[in-house]
């Protein structure tokens, strides 16, 4: 039999499945998005989370946060800067990413892309320093000490910004996690391609199954659902409308979420350096006070 000509040769198109718990599940809907090019071009169908998916991730994040808050902070650092090694490794496919579904010009996808590994290696120098900046001892009137240090929130849902689809949800991650919290992102943008090859990324990073979760799917399908879950500690809404703002507190009311709200911003604004700062952390951690008597 004659061998099979290149032209007549059909393309292998990549699944792209929804990132829950350590493994890449299908959605359990069955529903997808059809994920094309700037030219419009097909490039994938990818999993259009559903609120059962959302719940599972949930479980996932809650079951790993508690290990992973036990880690030593230093542990956690070197698993951060293990994701920039991993994310450096692949770093001419994400710019072929970025240019080819985001409609990037060359200089500014190498940019995102360099700011995204920067961005992770930054946070991970303050996973073992941040106690001892914002953590205190504190004066009081009576023979005690009394420190304040502060503890991971527990499980946060992050719905993150349609700008700047790598470094954006790098943004959002890398400062919620870095002290101890489990997250799940949620992602709505014209190249969600990008955030399941994070998760590849992630996946080869030492980063425990669950600490991370991606979905991907419309933000107005989720955020009634995310906002009224009750193991939900904490949410950051990036963008967010006013009706999607007003959706979150109410439905997160009743549980008494915390809710973070921040603007979405330019590709080059999020490359700027206002865009990391520890203070990006101080949302998603407790500060818990101990007291302990002064030995005479």
């Amino acid at each position: 039999m004659a061998a099979t000509d290149a032209h007549e040769r059909l393309p292998v198109y990549k699944t792209r499945k929804l990132y829950i718990g350590g493994g890449f599940p299908r959605t359990e809907s069955g529903r997808y998005i059809t994920a094309t090019d700037q030219t419009g071009e097909f490039v994938a169908n990818i999993c259009r989370a559903s609120r059962k998916d959302f719940r599972d991730a949930v479980v996932a994040a809650r079951k790993a946060q508690e290990s992973w808050a036990g880690r030593s902070a230093f542990n956690r650092g070197q698993i951060l800067y293990r994701m920039g090694e991993m994310l450096e490794s692949r770093r001419q496919a994400f710019v072929d990413t970025l240019i080819d579904t985001a409609g990037y010009s060359e200089d500014e996808a190498v940019a995102e892309v360099d700011a995204a590994i920067d961005r992770l290696v930054w946070y991970a120098g303050w996973t073992d320093k941040f106690a001892q900046v914002f953590g205190s001892v504190n004066p009081v009137a009576s023979s005690h000490f009394d420190f304040s240090v502060p503890e991971p929130s527990g499980v946060v849902a992050a719905f993150c910004p349609q700008n700047a689809p790598l470094l954006g949800l790098v943004s959002c991650m890398a400062p919620i996690i870095a002290t101890g919290n489990a997250v799940i992102l949620i992602v709505e943008n014209d190249a969600p391609t990008l955030a399941l090859d994070v998760a590849e990324v992630l996946d080869t990073s030492d980063l425990p199954g669950g600490v991370v979760n991606i979905l991907t799917g419309y933000r107005e399908e989720l955020r009634e659902h995310v906002g009224g879950h009750r193991d939900v500690d904490a949410i950051l809404s990036v963008g967010a409308s006013t009706e999607e703002r007003t959706i979150l507190e109410r439905e997160g009311a009743e549980s008494v979420t915390r809710m973070e709200f921040r603007p979405d911003r330019s590709p080059a604004d999020w490359r700027a350096g206002d865009s990391q700062s520890p203070y990006w952390i101080t949302p998603f951690v407790e500060f818990k006070t101990t007291w302990h008597p002064v030995g005479r």
